[in-house]
């Protein structure tokens, strides 16, 4: 979904935001895998078990309906906090649906 006349942000299905651990109104980063773009945004709510992810206003240019994206929201941690932190990380299907979540990325071989 992508609406340009909206003000700027992404609306990320409310279910969503809540297993990443993203808040609304958070700074997060989009990584576009169809055209490579990338840029920085907010995160908005949007319905809850919606599936919705809708780039909205100046960063509507950057992504259109289907495009693959990757939706990166980061933080500093102290040493002691980074004892205890796992990522969370989920993904979607063709379709928006959730369909698995992780907290490791597998080690890249060579």
């Amino acid at each position: 979904h992508a609406e340009l006349e909206y003000e700027g942000s992404c609306a990320i299905d409310g279910d969503m935001l809540d297993m990443a651990g993203i808040r609304e109104y958070e700074q997060i980063q989009i990584y576009n895998l169809n055209n490579g773009e990338r840029f920085t945004t907010y995160a908005i709510r949007g319905e809850s078990g919606s599936r919705m992810i809708s780039v909205n206003g100046a960063a509507a240019h950057k992504a259109t309906v289907g495009d693959r994206v990757i939706i990166c929201a980061y933080a500093e941690y102290s040493t002691a906090e980074l004892i205890n932190f796992k990522p969370r990380l989920i993904y979607l299907g063709p379709d928006n649906e959730i369909t698995r979540s992780s907290n490791a990325i597998p080690v890249q071989v060579a």
